[in-house]
């Protein structure tokens, strides 16, 4: 998995805008193929976040390839403030089996 993290600091009024921008970017990506999740919030000190997940790194370098992701970039260029872009590349994930593994066992 793949995970796209963007953070942006704004004024309560650029902070709406934002919001509003990477709103109508949601949909249409998480219908993209390979989209795992596809999300944007704000924080209550006003910190906009957009956050994409993608099944894999082939998907997500398709993803940047796109036309449609100049409309991410042309966000992140008109923000106030410098963005806070991340790409995290996870490469397993595991549940309670883990926990089993890495704990003692009491006798």
């Amino acid at each position: 998995m793949v995970r796209l993290t963007v953070a942006l600091k704004s004024s309560p009024r650029g902070a709406g805008q934002l919001l509003e921008a990477f709103r109508y970017l949601v949909v249409p990506t998480r219908l993209e193929p390979g989209c795992l999740n596809c999300s944007t919030w704000t924080d209550p000190d006003g910190v906009v976040h957009y956050v994409e997940e993608w099944a894999t790194e082939p998907q997500i370098r398709q993803r940047i390839r796109s036309e449609r992701f100049v409309s991410l970039l042309s966000i992140l260029e008109t923000a106030e403030n410098p963005p806070q872009v991340q790409f995290e590349f996870v490469s397993t994930t595991r549940g309670l089996d883990y926990v089993a593994e890495n704990r003692p066992t009491h006798s």
